[in-house]
C-alpha cells in the first residue's frame, strides 16, 4: 500500500492549522452567542428560528417559560433518551418493513439492535457493523442521523443545567430540560451541521481540483475523478 504523498501530507497539515487556527477565533464570539441562546435572549439567527421554535412548543404543549428542579430536568432527561432508545431500537429490529430499504436489508438482530440504540443514544455512535452492508436509508436518516443531533443536544443541556446550578447558589430550578433540548438542536446543532457541511463540501473539491491538477468546474469530465 503506497503512503500518502508529500502533496497530500501538505494539504493535511495546511488544513489542521487553518482548522485551528479558526476554531481558536471562534471561542470568544461562538461562547458569547451559546449564552445568549440559553439565557433567552435575542440572537442574529432569532428572526429565522424563533417561529420554529414556539411552533415546537406550541404543538408539544411545552411551557419553556416554567422552570425544573433538578429531579425534573433528570427525569425529562430519562423519559426523553429512553423513548428515543425504544423508537430506535424498534426501527433497527423491523428495517426490512419500513421503507427507503431498496438493498432489502434484514433488521438487526436484538444484541445488535441493543447495542447500536445505546450506543447512538448515548452519544458513543459505536458501530458493531458495516452501514453500507447493514443498515437502510430510513434506519440511517430518521433513527441514526436523528439520534446524532439529539443525543449532542441532551449532553449540551445537561452541561448548562449543571453550570445554572453552580451559578444559582440559592435557587432549586436548574432551567426547562425541553426548552434547552430544543434550542441547542435549533440554534447551536443544525446551523453548525450546515456550515460543516458546506466546509466539507469546499473541501472535497478543493483536493479534488488539486491532487487531479484540473478545475471541477471547468473540466466537463472532471466530475468522474469525484466517482
Amino acid at each position: 500500500m503506497n503512503g500518502l504523498s508529500n502533496l497530500e501530507i501538505a494539504l493535511d497539515l495546511i488544513e489542521f492549522g487553518i482548522f485551528f487556527a479558526i476554531l481558536t477565533l471562534l471561542v470568544k464570539p461562538v461562547g458569547k452567542y451559546m449564552s445568549k441562546v440559553y439565557m433567552g435572549e435575542r440572537t442574529f439567527l432569532s428572526p429565522l428560528i424563533s417561529p420554529v421554535e414556539k411552533w415546537i412548543y406550541r404543538l408539544t404543549g411545552v411551557d419553556a417559560d416554567r422552570e425544573m428542579n433538578w429531579k425534573e430536568y433528570a427525569l425529562s432527561m430519562l423519559l426523553f433518551n429512553f423513548i428515543g432508545f425504544l423508537v430506535l431500537f424498534l426501527i433497527l429490529i423491523f428495517q426490512n418493513f419500513l421503507p427507503l430499504n431498496p438493498e432489502h436489508f434484514k433488521g438487526f438482530s436484538l444484541p445488535l439492535a441493543f447495542n447500536t440504540a445505546v450506543s447512538f443514544v448515548t452519544n458513543t455512535n459505536w458501530q458493531a457493523y458495516s452501514g453500507e452492508s447493514a443498515a437502510s436509508y430510513f434506519t440511517k436518516m430518521a433513527g441514526l442521523a436523528v439520534q446524532n443531533f439529539l443525543s449532542a443536544a441532551t449532553g449540551m443541556a445537561i452541561l448548562v443545567a449543571l453550570i445554572r446550578g453552580f451559578s444559582r447558589k440559592n435557587a432549586k430550578a436548574i432551567g426547562n430540560f425541553w426548552s434547552d433540548m430544543t434550542k441547542s438542536t435549533l440554534y447551536i446543532l443544525l446551523p453548525l451541521s450546515i456550515v460543516a457541511a458546506v466546509f466539507l463540501f469546499l473541501r472535497a473539491l478543493y483536493k479534488i481540483s488539486i491532487l487531479t491538477k484540473r478545475s471541477i468546474f471547468c473540466n466537463p469530465l472532471s466530475h468522474k475523478a469525484a466517482l
